[in-house]
């Protein structure tokens, strides 16, 4: 079992920074890709960004250039550097870690808000 602990989120204005973390612990795979999506009321849970265990990364077009995913040396940390924060990148954002073999984990979420 893995277990993802989300931290990080909360209100900004426009423009303005915040930085997401995600912590896993338990039996983490050593082959993975660990990832935030988010989740806006009425809308279905999207891609935010992800980075594999070989440090690839990948990013929605509507983050690109804004927000970077990186993660520690141990590869039990992911973190969101959200910059340039918009009102449409308020949701909930999930911290989720996808073995190469066997399902995925995710967290319970922390809410960001971005006030015009």
């Amino acid at each position: 079992q893995v277990q993802l602990v989300e931290s990080g989120g909360g209100l900004v204005h426009t423009g303005g920074s915040l930085r997401l973390s995600c912590a896993a612990s338990g039996s983490i795979p050593g082959s993975n890709t660990m990832g935030w999506y988010r989740q806006s009321p009425g809308k279905q849970r999207e891609l935010v960004a992800t980075i594999s265990s070989r440090g690839t990364t990948n990013y929605a077009g509507s983050v690109k250039g804004r927000f970077t995913i990186s993660r520690d040396r141990a590869k039990t940390t992911v973190y969101l550097q959200m910059n340039s924060l918009k009102p449409e990148d308020t949701a909930v954002y999930y911290c989720n870690l996808d073995p190469t073999y066997g399902l995925d984990y995710w967290g319970k979420g922390t809410l960001v808000t971005v006030s015009s």
